[in-house]
């Protein structure tokens, strides 16, 4: 367990107002670019969040290490840090070992160690499992298992970066005007329940799926609880994680689609399925009675991120606020519209979602040009 005494928490809060802020930006070509326009739209928003927490993920991030796992720790201890680099030595094949580059940032204070590492799976190690399921296995065991030490970020050509303070502060303070990727997420924390602490800071990530979230999960008890029978555990005391876990275990281990993986984070009310025709009922009956402990009770807005494909999702009822828009193969996700237009002042389109519908931007899907649209939204390579 981590000791959170140890982490920077300037303001001393433990319970705020919530807000937060996110934002997603997606090249559906697959054109890398700066994080220096991400950082721009994300700190726009700088009075939804409070300085307690501030993150990014990046993908097409590793072009050089595609086929790696690439792990991103933070360390609280050297004793962490000594313990964890010989639990990797026992179990992967480590390619690459170097502490991520930073720059001394006025407003981040007492910041853990952080490295990264890029991994081959140890064939021997993982005989009886897919190279997918090892790594989770590995990541939880590290994040149970070793004292002041917790894996933030664990799939292929992507990374997260996250930290207490603004978004903008920690992109300045990890340097991410200098990297490239073709998708990014980004995302301004203002806790409610629970720390503001490094590792309750957004995005929260599992190989290579990512979660940015503005609301509150009061299912998470439950979530949490159905999750664990899968070997999921939740170690970074923030609810967000259930979404993140949830995302993994219905589309990569059960290979549900999108639409009906909302279905089930984000379900009609039951009246509202009796007015649907009978094939349909059934089916969201059935998502219901298999998948009622993964329903995400509370106000929500979340960007899913993984490669090739980034997904904006809210809440049934829409309680926490989401904008997308389009600007030739760019596709833009974001709490505020003021955001998106900072730097991208002149959209092809822009739209508010309809609750539960999923906004879609692939690489592989076509568009799906509708005016005033409310519901999906496909994005292509152009």
């Amino acid at each position: 367990m981590i000791d959170i005494a140890k982490t920077s928490n300037p303001y001393c809060d433990s319970k705020v107002i919530d807000a937060c802020s996110i934002f997603g930006m997606m090249d559906t070509s697959g054109k890398a670019f700066s994080g220096r326009d991400v950082m721009r739209a994300i700190a726009n928003m700088h009075v939804r969040g409070n300085g307690l927490g501030g993150g990014f993920a990046v993908y097409g991030l590793y072009p050089e290490y595609a086929d790696l796992y690439s792990f991103h720790v933070m360390y609280l201890s050297h004793e962490g840090k000594e313990e964890a680099e010989d639990f990797l030595k026992q179990r992967f094949q480590v390619v690459c070992a170097e502490e991520i580059p930073t720059q001394p940032t006025k407003a981040i204070v007492n910041p853990p160690l952080v490295w990264r590492y890029f991994l081959e799976v140890n064939r021997q190690e993982s005989d009886r499992q897919s190279d997918n399921d090892y790594v989770v296995d590995r990541v939880m065991n590290i994040n149970t298992g070793i004292k002041d030490t917790f894996v933030f970020s664990s799939g292929k050509n992507m990374g997260v970066f996250k930290g207490v303070g603004y978004p903008e502060e920690i992109g300045e303070y990890f340097c991410l005007q200098d990297y490239e990727g073709y998708l990014w997420t980004a995302h301004g924390r203002f806790p409610t329940n629970t720390p503001g602490w490094w590792g309750g800071a957004h995005p929260f990530n599992i190989l290579d799926w990512t979660v940015v979230h503005n609301g509150e999960i009061s299912s998470y008890g439950i979530n949490r609880r159905y999750l664990e029978q899968f070997g999921y555990h939740c170690t970074l005391q923030t609810d967000t994680e259930v979404v993140a876990y949830a995302v993994d275990l219905l589309i990569r281990k059960h290979g549900l689609p999108v639409g009906v993986v909302a279905k089930i984070l984000a379900p009609p009310f039951w009246d509202d399925i009796e007015r649907r025709p009978q094939e349909e009922q059934e089916l969201l009956r059935a998502l219901r009675q298999v998948y009622g402990s993964l329903l995400l009770n509370g106000p929500f807005t979340v960007i899913i991120a993984h490669q090739g494909e980034m997904i904006g999702l809210t809440d049934r009822i829409r309680l926490r606020p989401l904008t997308a828009g389009i600007k030739n193969q760019m596709l833009y996700l974001s709490s505020e519209e003021s955001a998106i237009r900072l730097i991208c002042p002149d959209l092809d389109e822009a739209w508010t979602p309809m609750g539960g519908e999923p906004i879609i931007g692939s690489l592989e899907k076509p568009l799906k040009p509708r005016k005033n649209m409310v519901a999906e939204k496909v994005i292509k390579v152009s």
